[in-house]
């Protein structure tokens, strides 16, 4: 069954229509035929089982046969990463999604080489929530994540509050066994956390002052093992954690 994103707005009636993108795909990759299945995604929990009605060159028009709607996660997860090199950032988008993740905010630490303006920043918004939707597409996941303009560190912590538990991969400072955490946060608590993140620092990791910035706003830093992982390592093991943990009876 191939899968489609649509925006929520588009999804409404039992007739839905491609945009232009998604129907050159199904055209010239998929070769799709009037009567084939295909699921459409909205995004945000619905997922629509439906048959192509009709075929134009820049439109696909589809019947709706069944609507299925996943609730939301009682957790959801936010990945805070600082930018790595070149690409990798779509890498990581791309897993995450696989993961769960519900938000996404790229970082601009003191050790990221990226250089952002506000259009640059928009630009690349714009590029990797594309990468998000292909990944839903890839791994059937119903909510598309919230990927966030790239911030200055300082600046999103002056203004944005973080999930009920937080994570920060340290090298420089004491560290807890992840499982500690958890373990603490169950014992104050008697339930599992209603929000949860993980920050993730660049190549070189948080500077000692950005993690102590961490910290103070309600991070507790864990270890990820004896050996140093690269950024998308470090991203993947600390989700699959969350997810492990969040997961459990």
């Amino acid at each position: 069954m191939h899968r489609f994103y649509l925006a929520p707005e588009n999804c409404h009636g039992n007739s839905l229509h491609l945009d232009e993108r998604e129907t050159h795909h199904a055209l010239h990759v998929l070769r799709l035929k009037p009567g084939a299945g295909v699921t459409v995604l909205d995004g945000t929990g619905t997922e629509f089982h439906c048959a192509v009605e009709s075929i134009a060159k820049k439109a696909i028009a589809l019947s709706v046969k069944e609507r299925k709607l996943t609730p939301a996660p009682p957790c959801p997860v936010s990945l805070f990463v600082a930018i790595p090199k070149g690409k990798i950032i779509e890498d990581i988008i791309q897993k995450s999604v696989e993961l769960g993740v519900q938000r996404i905010v790229p970082l601009l630490t003191e050790r990221v080489v990226a250089q952002l303006d506000g259009e640059g920043a928009e630009a690349k918004r714009h590029k990797w929530q594309q990468v998000a939707i292909e990944a839903i597409k890839q791994c059937g996941a119903t909510w598309l994540p919230r990927l966030e303009t790239p911030i200055v560190l300082n600046e999103f912590l002056a203004k944005v509050g973080l999930p009920e538990l937080t994570l920060v991969g340290s090298l420089q400072t004491k560290r807890f066994h992840p499982r500690e955490v958890f373990t603490a946060f169950w014992s104050q608590h008697g339930r599992k956390p209603k929000s949860a993140g993980i920050w993730i620092g660049p190549e070189g990791d948080f500077t000692l002052a950005e993690l102590q910035a961490i910290e103070a706003a309600g991070a507790q830093p864990i270890t990820l093992g004896k050996l140093t992982l690269r950024v998308e390592t470090a991203a993947i093991y600390c989700l699959s954690f969350l997810n492990y943990e969040l997961q459990r009876d």
